[in-house]
């Protein structure tokens, strides 16, 4: 491709930012948080808004009892098809617009997307409502040179990568609704991701015995047995740090304890508690001995726990929540690669490394499917900077814009 031919997406994408800042406050301004997940609202308001610039999205309604099952309230996917000359690859360009609550702390509204010294604020900012906007307008941006392109771009705007994305990504691919040949999903603009890692939740439910808490020998403490479980979980997670990933940007396995309920009252021993736990895994972990390894630890740990002598034996019910496996980097992704790091250098300034993160994401489902991808988008370096998942969800407006050029100079590369 000419230097011209780029010159010529920079110019565009550069006249048209301001409409491209209107639609990402636009789509951060519809919630979607997820629980509870009512998220088909604004996939309706997406739509309406692609038709503004002239694309249709089709839109694909999950069934609402596989929905409900799942979970969560409402979920349409969209896609929307932009079609070239036979020939060429069809590259998917995947976000996500399902978000989790935006908790407290706040210093800006959570869905007001205001913009201050350069940034906008607002829940999805940066994971990842921006990369709606970032591939949108980088497509507008490609078809506005009137090339003769082959192959094709897919948006993909999917919503339920919080809950692991088999109703997003997942159900797309397995109702055979799209069978790109290569896909980007949502990112930061400082790094090409290419692997990442695994995650599986689980749920342990620890059963004792309830008593009065003036008796409490009369029962078994559920709180008590847990404690004990979560102390053997904990052991376990001190020596995840001695195994350690060959990739870049991937360090150890880890477990967390996220959430904890039980009991009835202050004065009753607890006859029941529920805690759920994460368990990261690094690509070169085997999914299946990992759980296999957390459900002995938790087994092993309820039977050596003694319970009063008038008390019930601890009994556990342990149920897996997810299992997201790892992402591995598949041979076909170099000319993605390739494009993102040769114009992510020219536009931003600094090598754009090939790393892997320790999140995972719906990039697995595509990859599970034998579809080479790679996560890039719009956003800082980290996560941390960011403020995903937290009070204060920040994007800088420039590498918005900066991060469009570069994919819609990737897809050029790869559709001429």
């Amino acid at each position: 491709m000419s230097q011209t031919q780029y010159a010529q997406l920079d110019a565009w994408i550069d006249a048209h930012f301001d409409e491209q800042v209107k639609f990402l406050q636009a789509l951060v301004q519809v919630p979607t948080d997820t629980p509870p997940g009512n998220n088909a609202p604004h996939a309706e308001r997406t739509a309406e808004l692609l038709h503004s610039f002239g694309y249709e999205a089709e839109k694909h309604a999950v069934p609402s009892d596989e929905v409900k099952a799942y979970g969560l309230e409402s979920i349409t996917n969209l896609i929307v098809r932009r079609k070239f000359a036979d020939g060429g690859k069809t590259i998917a360009l995947n976000a996500h617009g399902d978000v989790v609550p935006p908790g407290e702390g706040w210093t800006h509204k959570p869905y007001g997307a205001e913009i201050e010294n350069g940034a906008m604020y607002g829940r999805a900012t940066a994971v990842s409502k921006s990369d709606f906007s970032t591939f949108t307008f980088a497509t507008r941006a490609l078809e506005s040179l009137g090339l003769p392109l082959k192959g094709g771009v897919e948006l993909h705007f999917t919503y339920d990568e919080e809950f692991g994305g088999e109703k997003g990504p997942g159900w797309l691919l397995s109702h055979d609704l799209t069978k790109p040949d290569l896909m980007i999903a949502a990112g930061f603009s400082y790094q090409v991701v290419t692997a990442h890692n695994g995650c599986l939740q689980m749920e342990v439910t620890v059963q004792g015995e309830m008593a009065h808490a003036a008796i409490p020998d009369s029962g078994t403490d559920a709180l008590q047995g847990a404690v004990h479980i979560l102390n053997a979980l904990h052991a376990l997670n001190e020596g995840y740090k001695q195994t350690t990933s060959k990739i870049e940007g991937i360090t150890h396995p880890y477990l967390n304890v996220g959430q904890i309920t039980g009991g009835t009252n202050t004065n009753v021993v607890p006859g029941k508690v529920v805690f759920k736990l994460d368990r990261r895994m690094i690509p070169e972990e085997n999914p299946v001995e990992v759980e296999a390894s957390i459900r002995k630890t938790i087994e092993d740990a309820a039977a050596s726990f003694n319970p009063p002598r008038g008390g019930k034996q601890l009994k556990v019910d342990i149920k897996r929540l997810l299992l997201a496996k790892a992402m591995i980097p598949l041979a076909g992704n170099k000319p993605l690669v390739d494009a993102i790091q040769k114009h992510g250098e020219q536009l931003f300034g600094e090598p754009i490394p090939a790393v892997g993160t320790p999140l995972y994401t719906d990039v697995r489902l595509y990859v599970a499917q034998g579809i080479p991808g790679v996560i890039y988008g719009a956003g800082p370096r980290t996560v941390l900077e960011s403020h995903a998942k937290r009070n204060d969800e920040r994007v800088m407006l420039e590498d918005v814009r900066r991060a469009t050029k570069v994919v819609a100079r990737t897809l050029l590369d790869l559709l001429s």
